[in-house]
């Protein structure tokens, strides 16, 4: 499935995707999503210019902490790239309509490919807290629940019933797990489980998703994916541990997530950087 032209989307999506072109620069080949605590990473690339979401035409502007809501313009590993510094959820108002509209957005500008990073519990257990792990696939139980972002009118141009099967691409991965041998870094392969959020999960809940296949947890990405699969992107997912899911934590839970994923911040720069070149030489 190739990536849509914009004119296969609704004017606002390509409304938005102008104002993205209109910043100096070459159009961006990459895009890429920094999750919650991650929007460090973007301090390790060379920006060259930052526009807030609510100065691109329906962007929504995320209120969680952790998220700073800006689009961030420039070159990762060398690649023209736009740069989501935080993200939209769904269950900041119980509708995809944010996160696909962003994500239909990118896919007008003309990227190609599509790396989404996140914040993730551990459900397995070698998904210990630091742990950086490539999605192979994921459960997406809003969207087996009748919450598929791609619920309504089919927009853009995918078909009305995609295909999900090697959603997070497998050259992609590979090329990722042979820069991380290069680098030194240590990466796990797993399952990523969509839950609605904003509540973590119970212990009894975190049994039951081990038990369904789940290695992590969070509340983002695979919806994401999704529609990006729906839009013709490639897609690698990133996720990175930040807490045992459904462990007792003493004080903020968010809080402790948001440190650990600051932590790592630097690591994923590198990391997707590294990942970014190999893309420029294909």
């Amino acid at each position: 499935m190739a990536a849509g032209h914009d004119n296969d989307y609704p004017i606002d999506v390509r409304r938005a995707a102008a104002r993205i072109l209109a910043e100096p620069g070459e159009p961006p080949r990459l895009g890429v999503v920094l999750g919650s605590g991650i929007g460090a990473a973007g301090a390790g690339w060379d920006i060259a210019a930052r526009l807030p979401y609510a100065d691109i035409p329906g962007f929504a502007v995320s209120t969680v902490a952790g998220h700073a809501g800006e689009l961030l313009l420039g070159r990762v590993g060398g690649v023209p790239t736009a740069i989501m510094s935080g993200r939209a959820h769904f269950y900041e108002s119980g509708s995809m309509d944010g996160l696909t509209f962003a994500i239909r957005t990118l896919a007008a500008t003309g990227i190609e490919t599509l790396i989404l990073t996140n914040s993730a519990g551990g459900v397995s257990a070698r998904m210990i807290p630091g742990t950086i792990v490539l999605i192979e696939d994921h459960i997406a139980l809003p969207a087996l629940a009748g919450a598929s972002p791609l619920v309504g009118p089919n927009v853009g141009p995918g078909p009305r019933f995609p295909a999900m099967a090697g959603a997070y691409d497998a050259g992609l991965r590979k090329a990722a797990r042979q820069v991380a041998g290069e680098m030194g870094v240590a990466v796990e392969g797993g399952v990523y489980v969509m839950v609605g959020g904003p509540n973590f999960e119970t212990p009894a809940e975190v049994r039951m998703l081990a038990m369904l296949g789940a290695d992590v947890v969070g509340m983002s990405t695979a919806a994401e994916t999704i529609v990006a699969r729906h839009c013709g992107l490639k897609v690698l997912g990133i996720s990175v541990v930040t807490n045992r899911a459904g462990a007792v934590v003493e004080g903020d839970e968010h809080a402790a997530v948001l440190a650990t994923a600051g932590r790592a911040a630097q690591d994923v720069a590198r990391f997707v950087g590294r990942v970014a070149e190999d893309l420029g030489r294909a």
